[in-house]
């Protein structure tokens, strides 16, 4: 049992300071959007390196916060029925659900994305357009990095959601 507390606890930490450092990018793309703006209409002017650097951080953001956004609880579902549920119909949902469907989606698209970045690390790819970012290897890293954030975190909401089933507060103990 301490074993299972110790390894949602790490991967609840894990997720909670990777989404804090992420949440500073979205102070840069507000300056690199910013700029990109400034630049278009007050200059007539445009250099793909920032374009490209938009939805490079964009994506960043999104791949790499996802996982404290489910810790969070914060990723869209048809509330219709679960909101109505007490914690354990909750906890059942949310246990069908990362069984059904989050493991193996994850699974699924780490298989394949990990394939498509080693190629990209493999030539180093970088953008195909002049002026474009060189690094496009890092941002295609991030797909697998960033779902296995989000099946890390998965399994411990079903940790957490299975032990809620069988009547024991996992969540409580977990934060003590």
């Amino acid at each position: 049992m301490s074993f299972v507390k110790g390894l949602c606890r790490w991967i609840d930490r894990c997720n909670w300071w990777i989404g804090r450092g992420v949440s500073w990018v979205t102070g840069l793309v507000v300056v690199v959007v910013f700029t990109d703006v400034v630049m278009r209409y007050a200059f007539n002017t445009s250099f793909v390196f920032v374009q490209e650097l938009e939805w490079h951080l964009f994506a960043f953001i999104f791949l790499m916060g996802a996982g404290k956004t489910l810790l969070n609880d914060g990723h869209v579902r048809v509330d219709i029925i679960y909101q109505r549920l007490g914690p354990k119909g909750q906890a059942w949902i949310n246990c069908i659900g990362v069984v059904l469907f989050l493991i193996p989606g994850c699974y699924l698209i780490i298989e394949t994305s990990a394939k498509f970045a080693y190629h990209s690390w493999a030539i180093l790819e970088g953008s195909p357009d002049p002026g474009g970012i060189p690094y496009r290897f890092l941002i295609k890293s991030c797909i697998p990095v960033g779902f296995m954030l989000i099946l890390l975190q998965g399994i411990s909401l079903g940790i957490k959601s299975f032990f809620t089933i069988v009547g024991k507060d996992l969540e409580r103990e977990i934060k003590n």
